[in-house]
C-alpha cells in the first residue's frame, strides 16, 4: 500500500491529479479493500499530494495562487451542486457527456503537444483587474517564464462543471481543472499542473471531513497510503520543475483517454 501511495504521489504530483485514479483500484482490486474505504483513502491522500507537492512549486513560484483562488469559487460551488442533485439526475447522459468533453480536451492536447508555451496571449479586463499574470523561473528551459491569463470567466464556469462532475460521478476534478487552465485560460502547462494540484487539496479537504464524520478513513489502510503519497508528491514535484512542459503534456494524454473512454463506457453500459 506504501508502494502504491508512492507512485500515485509521484504521478499526482508531475500532473496535477490527485492519484485517485491509480488508488481506488490498486487497493480495491490488488488488497480487497471496500470500495467506500478506498475512496476515504484516496480523498485523504489527495490532500498529501498538494501539501507534498505545494512546497517545491510555491517555493518555485509555479503555484498561481490568485488564479487557484478564482477558480476555487466555482469548483466549490460546483461541488456542493453536484452533491445536491446527485440523486436526481441521470448519470448515464453525465458520464457520456464528460466522458466526449474530456475527448475534446485530449484531441486539444494532442495537437499540441510540442508546445511549450502559449503564445500571442492577450489578458481579459478581469484577468488584469485581479492581476492574474505569473512569472517562473523554468529549470528544463533555463530561463524566466512570464505568462499572461485570459478566458477568466469560461475559465470559472469550466470550474463549476468540474467541481460537479467530482460531486456527481466521484471522479477526480483535476482531470478536468489542468485542461481549463491549459487551453482555454492559456497558462503555461507546468503552471496549469501545480495550480491544479493546490486547488484539489482544497477541494479534497471539505470532502474529507464527511468521511471521517462516517467513519470510513480506516488508520491501517490511509496510514501507509498517505505517507507513501506524501513522499512521492515531494519527489514528483522535484522531477516536474526539471521537466519540459511538452513531456508533461504527453504523460497527461494517456490519462485523460483512459478517463475519457472509461466513462463513456460507463455510461453506455449503464443504457
Amino acid at each position: 500500500m506504501f508502494l502504491v501511495g508512492l507512485g500515485a504521489g509521484v504521478i499526482g504530483a508531475i500532473l496535477g491529479l490527485g492519484g485517485g485514479i491509480i488508488i481506488v483500484p490498486a487497493l480495491t482490486l490488488g488488497f480487497g479493500v471496500g470500495v467506500r474505504d478506498a475512496v476515504a483513502a484516496s480523498t485523504v491522500s489527495i490532500i498529501a499530494t498538494s501539501t507534498g507537492a505545494a512546497v517545491a512549486f510555491l517555493r518555485d513560484r509555479l503555484t498561481n495562487t490568485r488564479v487557484a483562488i478564482w477558480l476555487e469559487m466555482g469548483t466549490s460551488l460546483g461541488a456542493l451542486s453536484g452533491a445536491l442533485i446527485a440523486g436526481i439526475i441521470n448519470q448515464r447522459m453525465l458520464f457520456i457527456l464528460f466522458g466526449v468533453l474530456l475527448s475534446y480536451s485530449a484531441y486539444n492536447m494532442f495537437k499540441a503537444r510540442k508546445h511549450e508555451l502559449p503564445i500571442g496571449v492577450t489578458p481579459d479586463h478581469i484577468s488584469t483587474k485581479l492581476k492574474l499574470t505569473g512569472s517562473y523561473f523554468d529549470k528544463a528551459l533555463g530561463h524566466r517564464v512570464e505568462y499572461q491569463v485570459t478566458g477568466t470567466v469560461p475559465g470559472l464556469i469550466l470550474m463549476y462543471f468540474s467541481g460537479a462532475a467530482a460531486g456527481l460521478l466521484g471522479i477526480g476534478a483535476g482531470m478536468f481543472k489542468v485542461p481549463a487552465m491549459d487551453q482555454v485560460m492559456k497558462m503555461p502547462f507546468k503552471a496549469s499542473t501545480a495550480t491544479s494540484n493546490f486547488m484539489i487539496g482544497v477541494t479534497a479537504a471539505s470532502g474529507a471531513v464527511v468521511y471521517f464524520a462516517r467513519g470510513d478513513v480506516k488508520p491501517l489502510i490511509a496510514g501507509p497510503v498517505v505517507l507513501g503519497v506524501l513522499l512521492g508528491a515531494v519527489l514528483g514535484a522535484r522531477l516536474m520543475v526539471r521537466m519540459k512542459a511538452s513531456r508533461v503534456r504527453v504523460l497527461f494524454l494517456p490519462l485523460i483517454i483512459y478517463t475519457a473512454i472509461e466513462m463513456i463506457y460507463r455510461g453506455v453500459k449503464w443504457w
